[in-house]
């Protein structure tokens, strides 16, 4: 079967991907940008990359009219503008309008609860999409899940954060609030095996863990799979304000997420009874075990995808139009650089340092001054130093390393180009070059107006010994 696999660059997406392949299905996937697919080299025959934005119609002729089958994961909850409603629901329009050119049959849409009356405004905006794919040229199932709970999951690594930070927690009163938090391995299969499933045909699903727990239970549980001693006392005077300002300085979420998150939990998800996971053979995996699962992947150093890798934060969201390559060219004129070059003994020791900079490895000098850096981001609303990366030993185009996305990631050429996601008066990159005998470091610093020439003059004192230092080390034998 040729099956479209739309939001192959997010969570779901990316591991949804081999799970088709290891099914025997041929895969279309639609990106942005095809610097953020990368693939095994094995898959590359069985997998078409096609170039489209579902906010520009012309761009999704590209698709085949040969799919059978297709997945539609795109959401638009990362959104800084705050008309993600209206995203969300021309990309549905023009996805569902593509279909009807192609042979498609089936498609599956992976949804949010939506049983209260009173909804978040993003759970909303999925039940408007799902009316506006329901279409009479195919059949729709859509799958709506509550929390998911995996390595890299924004639900996940949220709990993560607070738990493993916060001994004591004062926490909102949302903490009462019942959800059933599905396992992602469970999620996978549930997407796989309802695929071309005709009796889910025109329906929709709620699709959840076998346990109804409330937030407060969420946070012990994940402290007794991880032998901790937590005290969360629940207050109830946290406005919605102050509990997106709490989630967003304790956890790496940024402050628009935050607010969304929060507006989210005020409401119960919890799943209508259906037999569905009996009738595709899924074994539903309890929270503890899914927490131990989610623990063993990340001790492997085996995370295939982040919530962080999957968002664009900061100026670039505003900017990027149909995807990162566009930055990947460094500007020249009306900028200010700061360039360094050092010689080296050691190619790849050179570049193995450059791969894992940021995260838990830090940035090689003056970290302090990297978190200072970051703790003034989080002030102002930016995105701040708790990203941290994805993977220990690998980086992709897209990834998040901090607060900086990776824009191009070629080790074997030796080149690592990175975008500022912090906010800034102005654009700012950081690149390495591994050329035959010297490391070359260049800082690049695009300033809007004055503010952003005087924010310039303010750092270049700290630039001049966080990058002499930085790239000191990066050569050292």
């Amino acid at each position: 079967m040729k099956i479209l696999l739309t939001g192959v660059t997010g969570y779901i997406g990316k591991r949804l991907l081999p799970v088709l392949l290891e099914n025997g299905h041929d895969v279309v996937c639609c990106v942005r940008d095809k610097q953020r697919l990368k693939l095994d080299a094995h898959h590359h025959d069985r997998v078409q990359v096609v170039e489209a934005d579902f906010l520009e119609p012309e761009s999704l002729r590209s698709i085949p009219d040969d799919i059978e089958g297709a997945y539609y994961l795109i959401h638009s909850m990362s959104s800084r503008s705050g008309d993600f409603e209206e995203l969300e629901q021309r990309a549905a329009r023009n996805f569902s309008l593509a279909m009807q050119r192609t042979q498609v049959r089936h498609v599956v849409y992976l949804s949010g609860i939506a049983n209260e009356e009173s909804l978040s405004a993003h759970l909303r905006s999925r039940k408007k999409v799902e009316e506006i794919l329901d279409s009479e040229f195919y059949a729709l199932t859509t799958l709506r899940a509550g929390i998911i709970i995996g390595s890299g999951s924004a639900s996940f690594e949220i709990i993560r954060d607070l738990v493993e930070k916060l001994p004591v927690m004062i926490a909102p009163k949302w903490l009462k609030t019942r959800s059933q938090p599905i396992a992602v391995r469970n999620v996978l299969q549930y997407l796989e095996r309802v695929l071309f499933h005709e009796p889910s045909y025109g329906r929709n699903y709620d699709i959840g863990g076998p346990e109804i727990l409330n937030y407060h239970q969420m946070l012990q549980g994940y402290a007794k799979v991880r032998g901790l001693r937590r005290i969360i006392i629940p207050v109830p005077v946290f406005s919605p304000r102050l509990s997106s300002y709490w989630l967003y300085f304790i956890t790496s979420t940024s402050y628009s997420l935050a607010v969304k998150l929060v507006d989210s939990m005020k409401v119960d998800v919890t799943c209508r009874p259906n037999t569905l996971a009996d009738d595709l053979g899924i074994t539903l995996i309890p929270y503890s075990e899914a927490v131990a699962l989610a623990f063993r992947k990340i001790d492997q150093n085996a995370i295939l995808s982040s919530w962080k890798d999957s968002m664009i934060s900061g100026q670039l969201s505003e900017r990027m139009g149909s995807g990162l390559s566009k930055f990947v060219q460094v500007p020249v004129e009306g900028c200010f650089r700061d360039y360094k070059e050092r010689p080296f003994e050691n190619r790849e020791a050179v570049l193995d340092r450059i791969w894992a900079i940021g995260g838990d490895t830090g940035w090689y000098y003056g970290n302090w001054l990297w978190r200072i850096r970051g703790l003034a981001d989080k002030l102002i609303g930016g995105v701040g130093l708790r990203r941290g990366r994805t993977s220990a030993d690998t980086i992709h185009s897209g990834d998040t390393l901090d607060f900086w996305r990776v824009l191009l990631a070629d080790k074997e050429d030796g080149r690592l180009l990175l975008y500022a996601e912090m906010r800034l008066p102005g654009e700012a990159w950081l690149e390495f070059q591994v050329k035959e005998s010297k490391l070359v470091q260049v800082a690049t610093f695009r300033p809007r107006g004055v503010l952003g020439r005087l924010y310039w003059l303010v750092v270049l004192p700290f630039h001049f010994f966080i990058f002499n230092g930085m790239i000191s080390r990066l050569v050292k034998p």
